[in-house]
């Protein structure tokens, strides 16, 4: 099987298993019990926070353990409104979030909260001038996607302070860096971030498991109420097994810069060798993320079909947008105003640090065959 859908959950690296299984079978103690069994679980989560907090350069003290991404981005969005709505009524992001941020901004606007969704360039590009121009001194929040999941457009998050400090607003800064974590240098106290949103089955980590950074001294109401874990941020029985897994990936995260170039040598690749396919149009921008690359494939199937018949056929994995879309039109796509004979026939190549040009070499073979065999009318 080529598997070239990372973007939508990476393959675990054999040591975060091993941990997992570990943990499940002999170190399965209840981290908030006071008995050896729960101190060595506590232990573990601690270690773990260590490692993610290394990763992104905080205090370990600022790590706060949820069930991933989406849990995260809510608790970020939600968690802010609920603390600053006396101070403003203004929510600035894009229209190209992930749909965890879309739906809860949608949500707050319901409420009564003022939303303004930057809308991007047909590449997905948002620009620092749109920022500035948005926030003001009633915005509470500002919470945008350091990279774009299905096109990779990166996102200039580093203008958000300074479009907030020229404001004068009291906005709060929440960066949802599920796609850059462990693919580019993340330092929140650098980029003037208050929440950060990170998750571990992007890392070659478990499923179910991700983190918020909160950086220290800024107040979000919680959504969960219970005991005393994650200091009464997001209560209930930690989830150490994934936890323990989630740290031991973020230990294992590469040297960035290595990473990367061997990432843009792929990417680069993939373009050259996609270019000799006639009317195959490339969505993602030039400065994207080379991790991602979005393509228009000229054939009368729709894209989910095109992902079924690559799996089908050649056990290709590809994506046809967001996996949490299922299915569902791309509103990154709509947002770029894309045709719709382009939209609908989109898809998302996404790579990792496993993948190869041998991957590449059958992605395109098969996508040769796909577009002689049905050809666009």
């Amino acid at each position: 099987m080529v598997y070239l859908d990372n973007s939508a959950t990476t393959k675990p690296e054999k040591a975060v298993a091993d941990k997992v299984y570990k943990m499940l079978t002999e170190c399965y103690g209840n981290p908030s019990s006071f008995h050896k069994a729960g101190l060595d679980a506590n232990a573990e989560i601690r270690k773990a926070r260590q490692h993610i907090a290394k990763a992104l350069s905080c205090d370990a003290d600022e790590i706060f353990f949820t069930s991933g991404g989406t849990e995260a981005n809510n608790l970020a969005v939600f968690g802010t409104a609920a603390a600053n709505k006396r101070k403003g009524n203004r929510i600035v992001t894009t229209a190209i979030e992930h749909e965890s941020i879309m739906e809860s901004v949608a949500e707050l606007e319901k409420q009564g909260f003022e939303v303004i969704r930057l809308m991007p360039d047909k590449y997905g590009n948002i620009t620092k001038e749109q920022i500035f121009e948005a926030v003001n001194s009633d915005t509470i929040l500002v919470s945008m996607m350091y990279i774009n999941n299905e096109v990779g457009s990166v996102l200039p998050v580093e203008a958000i302070k300074k479009a907030v400090a020229r404001a004068k607003a009291l906005a709060l800064i929440h960066i949802d860096c599920v796609q850059a974590f462990g693919k580019v240098e993340i330092k929140p106290q650098k980029l003037g971030a208050d929440l950060v949103t990170v998750t571990a089955h992007k890392i070659h980590g478990p499923k179910g498991v991700g983190a918020l950074y909160i950086k220290k001294g800024t107040r979000i109401i919680p959504r969960v109420y219970g005991g005393e874990q994650e200091k009464k941020i997001r209560p209930g029985t930690e989830a150490a097994p994934l936890i323990a897994g989630f740290g031991v990936a973020a230990d294992m995260i590469p040297n960035l810069k290595e990473q990367t170039a061997r990432a843009q040598e792929l990417c680069d690749y993939a373009k050259e060798q996609l270019s000799q396919i006639p009317q195959l149009k490339i969505n993602s921008g030039e400065n994207a993320s080379p991790y991602i690359l979005n393509i228009y494939v000229p054939v009368f199937m729709t894209s989910q079909t095109v992902v079924q018949h690559l799996s089908s056929k050649y056990e290709i994995c590809i994506s046809n947008g967001s996996a949490c879309a299922k299915g569902k039109r791309s509103h990154v796509l709509t947002a770029m105003k894309l045709p719709d004979n382009v939209t609908e026939r989109s898809v998302r190549i996404s790579f990792s640090r496993h993948n190869t040009k041998e991957d590449i070499d059958a992605l395109v073979n098969a996508l040769k065959e796909t577009t002689r065999d049905y050809p666009i009318r």
